[in-house]
């Protein structure tokens, strides 16, 4: 199976596309796709949109998993990435791909065994279970393929995080 995971965002969308085969894990491509803050926010989300289409064209993954948004003190942000989050989902609505969302803590709980665990302990996880040399940068990669795992070890139970 084919895992397409997303850090969503607007400036840096995290993204990771891993193989699963029963609980080995494979990465097979990862890295971000960065807009500027000097765009028109339109030409930004149509970036966004295009690339992970490219994305996900190249890759055909049978399933997304998707970070869901946490809300931070500055709305203007958090409706921004919302937006940014919508276009994400569509270009994989798009390609008939079942899309699942994650909170932080099920990340968390899921690649480091501990639903409070710190940045830096997902990211060597991450490191460890992929067999990367280092950890993936900048941040959002390495928690875009943090997604990733983590749908990839509840597949059994994958139906309760489908996104309704």
């Amino acid at each position: 199976m084919i895992i397409l995971g997303i850090d969503p965002g607007i400036a840096i969308v995290g993204y990771g596309v891993i193989e699963c085969k029963g609980n080995k894990f494979k990465a097979i491509d990862y890295g971000a796709i960065t807009t500027d803050s000097n765009m028109i926010f339109p030409d930004r989300l149509k970036l966004v949109y295009d690339q992970l289409t490219e994305i996900i064209e190249k890759y055909d993954p049978d399933d997304m998993a998707i970070e869901e948004l946490f809300y931070n003190k500055n709305a203007k942000t958090v409706i921004k990435v919302g937006q940014a989050r919508g276009v994400e989902i569509l270009a994989a609505v798009n390609r008939d791909i079942p899309i699942y969302e994650y909170t932080p803590l099920q990340i968390k709980q899921a690649v480091v065994g501990y639903g409070r665990a710190e940045k830096h302990q997902v990211q060597e996880m991450v490191k460890l279970l992929l067999n990367l040399k280092k950890i993936p940068k900048p941040d959002d990669v390495a928690d875009a393929l943090a997604v990733a795992l983590t749908h990839g070890s509840t597949l059994n139970f994958k139906e309760s995080f489908r996104m309704k």
